[in-house]
């Protein structure tokens, strides 16, 4: 009614114009998005957790840790789950290894490279 006839019809469809080489086009932007996501922020942080979890599964007594609540002390007790940790003399917490956020080097160690 509001559209004439001849705007309303086309010569040829528009959603088979492409075939299989169209949907390609138009899918390959966001495969790309996908690919650039992938290498640069899911793979790194995937190896950084892996490394992270065989830290944590390795951790012994005397090892430096951070929580993840930010509380800084020596490992002087580990168990399956649970790690006790000297935060001050004669203070310790018993804390739950998934808690730990870093494992550093004791304090009395030489660096590598000196």
């Amino acid at each position: 009614m509001f559209v004439p006839s001849a705007f309303a019809q086309s010569a040829t469809a528009p959603a088979g114009a492409g075939g299989f080489a169209g949907t390609l086009i138009g899918i390959a932007p966001l495969l790309l998005i996908f690919v650039a996501f992938y290498f640069l922020l899911i793979r790194p942080q995937q190896k950084r957790m892996k490394t992270l979890q065989a830290s944590i599964a390795s951790v012994k007594r005397g090892d430096t840790v951070v929580t993840s609540g930010g509380i800084l002390g020596r490992v002087t007790k580990v168990e399956d789950a649970i790690v006790e940790v000297e935060i001050a003399p004669n203070t310790r917490v018993r804390v739950v290894k998934a808690t730990i956020a870093e494992i550093t080097t004791p304090a009395g160690a030489k660096p590598a490279n000196d």
